[in-house]
């Protein structure tokens, strides 16, 4: 792992690690910004350690250093190295002046005490052709101690867990330490954040696409929000998203246990109340039926809340609590979709109809069945998403079994497995109508 200065070509991050991990290249990155002070920009390739561009897009370790501490993170373009190009010219100095002839180390200490040293003399003991023959160390300025020590530096608490994987040069002499400062500091104290057994907090930013992907599910928020910063209040039973404190959307959660903890190992946290307004009831949950109109709404206490397209024309129950309306089937109890509760207690106790709560209902573990005609060119829409199935099934109507995380198609007897990449739920269960002779020219 490496990292020079721009303007200097000053050598701030030399480490080596047995493994490039994410947490170890950002626990070096970490201890250089303690070192030299929080920089305006940094530029990465588009290595994993560095960012999920080409993935689903969530915030990495890196990128998570990066905003928390104002650094503009800048990335380059696919297949162009050149972008990097001082970097680049450092690495291959450094293999011609030192690995080609330093021969085998017999541990990573001993290539660490190495490469410390000859950092050292790259910084401070030898002329650089593109500074004027000047040494690396006299155009180089670190931020004032004074403002470091101000602003302070954020780092997550799990780069605790990481070891340095380096013994620190020795420390220089007063009259050498204007130009030798390759000797990184001491770990960055923090503190370890553990799973807690309650509900979770953690953050992600918005990409580009306007999807964000937490755990396996996807949730839609929009490109017009891509680059904020979105807090996710979660336990098992329901999920918020927050922006800037104010609630954006309520889910259903699909997260375990063991989930929670995960995202609390990964720069989660405890998290505080419920952001759902707390009425004045006294805690008990009614129920009762209602019929859902042809535009997903149900009318309660002067309120239209949505309860899903899919449902329109179809009685459901609805189980009411302080902060939640959990729309289930009357018949079997199965859970179809949970929304937030605007309703104020005196507007619950003048609803119709209504009767003491039974017990909460339960999500279906059944996916749901559709039917899709196959398109011309052999594909199908499920969800907003285009399932390529091949032109040899041109006109066929398929079968597929729709889940929270998957689509399986029944085909010729097979059966096809596709990750679902949407969150939209399934609207249209039936195939299109064919096409009449007539409307074909």
């Amino acid at each position: 792992m490496t990292g020079v200065d721009d303007h200097s070509r000053y050598c701030v991050i030399a480490q080596v690690m047995e493994r490039a991990t994410g947490r170890a290249v950002c626990s070096a990155f970490a201890r250089a910004l303690q070192a030299f002070g929080v920089p305006e920009e940094v530029l990465t390739d588009n290595g994993k350690q560095f960012t999920d561009r080409f993935g689903h897009g969530c915030e990495v370790l890196f990128d998570r250093i990066c905003r928390e501490n104002g650094i503009a993170h800048r990335l380059t373009q696919p297949a162009s190295p050149t972008t990097t190009g001082k970097v680049e010219r450092f690495h291959q100095t450094l293999r011609r002046e030192l690995l080609d002839d330093c021969g085998v180390f017999e541990s990573i200490e001993e290539a660490q005490r190495t490469l410390d040293r000859w950092v050292e003399e790259y910084n401070s003991m030898r002329p650089h052709q593109a500074l004027d023959l000047q040494f690396p160390a006299d155009r180089f300025t670190p931020v004032p101690e004074q403002e470091r020590d101000m602003l302070g530096l954020r780092v997550p608490g799990m780069l605790a867990l990481v070891s340095p994987q380096r013994t620190p040069p020795a420390k220089p002499e007063p009259a050498e330490l204007s130009s030798v400062s390759a000797g990184l500091p001491k770990p960055v104290p923090a503190v370890v954040h553990r799973a807690p057994g309650g509900p979770v907090e953690f953050e992600r930013v918005v990409p580009a696409s306007g999807n964000l992907q937490v755990a396996g599910k996807q949730f839609w928020l929009g490109p017009a929000r891509s680059g904020l910063t979105v807090t996710f209040w979660a336990d098992t039973s329901v999920i918020h998203l927050l922006i800037a404190g104010t609630r954006i959307k309520t889910v259903r959660s699909h997260l375990s246990v063991e989930d929670l903890g995960r995202l609390a190992a990964r720069g989660g946290c405890a998290a505080g109340p419920s952001p759902l307004p707390v009425g004045d009831s006294d805690g008990a949950a009614f129920e009762g039926e209602r019929v859902v109109n042809n535009s997903g709404l149900v009318g309660l206490g002067g309120h239209q809340v949505l309860a899903a397209e899919i449902l329109g024309g179809r009685q459901v129950g609805i189980r009411i609590d302080d902060g939640t309306l959990s729309f289930f089937d009357p018949a079997s109890r199965e859970l179809l979709q949970v929304r937030p509760n605007p309703l104020t207690s005196p507007e619950v106790r003048g609803l119709r109809g209504l009767r003491p709560a039974g017990p909460p209902p339960r999500p279906g573990v059944e996916p749901v069945r559709v039917q899709r005609k196959v398109s011309a060119v052999g594909t199908v829409m499920v969800c907003r998403q285009v399932v390529s199935l091949g032109r040899p099934y041109t006109g066929q109507t398929v079968t597929a079994h729709v889940s929270d995380t998957a689509i399986t198609v029944e085909l010729d007897g097979q059966i096809r497995v596709i990750r679902r990449t949407t969150d939209v739920p399934v609207r249209n269960v039936k195939a299109n109508k064919p096409h009449r002779a007539s409307d074909v020219v």
